[in-house]
Order: structure tokens, then sequence, then C-alpha cells
């Protein structure tokens, strides 16, 4: 007796739903929270503290002016409404700059379990150089100089201009300084912090541009060499000031 066998057809599988795309950057708060919004805000705060180390520069060298005129600028500067709103607005640009350099850089190095069995420089065309292979350190080192700076000149003593003479009453800032540069130790202290600002702003300050997308072929050569000269300003500009009260304002307030 034959049998036929019948062969059972398996049931159609139900259609599959694709899921709605959906973007890996949905909020717009969350860009910043990206490598490249990283970069952006890096970039971003590091231009604008170069701005205010600029100004202060200039602020600071009124004291080859003497003693009326540095007082006389620092008493503005302490006595304008805003400067406390403005203290807060760049402590807060302050830190959000280190917060997201030091985050980006653990980042970065856990991207990276295996670590270089060598490194070498490239040499030209690289921008690779001993400035941007320490620039976390460097940065780490102008933030303890800055709490160092400001606990000495900020918070330092509160010296008055004597009665009698002009700027009489306002804090004498200039007397604060002579008496801190006054100390070899603090010369060479501040001279070396100067040194280390000048080698990140020589790698700092192209790279913040170029994290902006200010990378052009004309235009990368001109802030590469252009942030090496600003670098080297601010940093011997800064530099003079203790070496001058040191060896010659010093002197003449003794006298």
């Amino acid at each position: 007796m034959a049998t036929s066998s019948r062969s059972v057809l398996a049931p159609p599988a139900p259609p599959t739903q694709r899921r709605p795309y959906t973007s890996s950057v949905t909020p717009s708060r969350s860009y910043f929270n990206t490598s490249i919004g990283t970069k952006v805000l890096i970039g971003a705060t590091g231009l604008l503290l170069l701005a205010y180390l600029i100004l202060h520069l200039l602020g600071n060298l009124l004291v080859f002016l003497g003693p009326e005129t540095f007082n006389g600028y620092s008493h503005l500067l302490i006595s304008n409404p805003l400067i406390i709103p403005v203290e807060i607005g760049l402590g807060a640009i302050f830190f959000l700059h280190i917060y997201k350099t030091v985050t980006n850089y653990i980042a970065n190095w856990r991207a990276r379990p295996v670590k270089y069995h060598k490194t070498a420089w490239t040499g030209r065309p690289s921008r690779k150089s001993m400035a941007s292979s320490t620039m976390i350190f460097s940065g780490l080192t102008v933030l303890a100089f800055v709490l160092i700076h400001l606990f000495q000149f900020k918070y330092g003593p509160g010296y008055l201009v004597e009665q009698g003479q002009p700027e009489a009453g306002v804090r004498d800032l200039y007397r604060l300084e002579v008496e801190v540069f006054g100390n070899i130790l603090n010369v060479v202290f501040y001279v070396f912090c100067m040194v280390v600002i000048g080698s990140h702003l020589w790698h700092g300050i192209a790279s913040a541009f170029d994290s902006l997308g200010a990378d052009h072929p004309r235009l990368t050569p001109l802030l590469l060499r252009g942030g090496k000269v600003l670098a080297t300003v601010i940093a011997v500009g800064f530099m003079v000031i203790p070496v001058w009260v040191f060896f010659i304002a010093r002197s003449g307030a003794i006298g």
C-alpha cells in the first residue's frame, strides 16, 4: 500500500519593521559631548582666554609708567561694577576649558589601550612638537600658576596709597608687585611659568583656530607662524615685568 508524503510549508515570516532613523547626536546639547563638539569648545574657550591674556598684558605693562598710572588703572578695574560678573564669566570659561581638555585627553587615552612602543618626531610638515605633546601638562601647570597668582595679588595684602599722594586711598598694587617680585624665588617661578604658558600658546593658538574650522592651505601656515609669534610676545612681555621690578623698580622703591 503506497503512502504519499505531503510537505508542510512553514508559515511566512512576518515582515520586518524598520526602526526609525535616529541621529547619533539627538539633542543639541549633546553635540558638545562629541569629540568634534569638545574640540570646538576647547578652541573657542582657548581663544577667549587668549584675548584676556592680551588685555591683561597690556594693563600690566602700565607698571613701567610708575605707581600713579598703574594704581589708577588697577583702581579703575576694581571699582568697575561689571568686574564681578566679568570675573565669574572668565572663571567659568577657564574651568570649562580645563574640564573639556582633561576629559578629551582621558577619552583619547582610553581609546588606545595599547600604548605606542616608540614615539619619534616626524618633522615637517607634521605639527607634532614638544609643545603639542605636553599640552595637558603645561595646561595643568598654568592652572597651578593661576591659583598662586590670585593668592599673591588679588587676595594679597591690601596696601593703600598713603594720604597726600596722587590716588590716595586706593589699593597700592604697585607696592604689592614690588614686594612680591623683590623675592628672587618669585621671579624665577614667574619666569618659568611664563615659559610654560608660551609653550602652551605655541601650539594652542593655531590648534584653536583649526578646531573651529580655520584650516586652509593658505591660511594655516599664517596661523601657525602668527601663533608662534604671538605666543613669544605674550610670554616675553610677562617675563620682562618681574625681571624689571627686581633689578630696577625695587631699587628705586628701596631708595
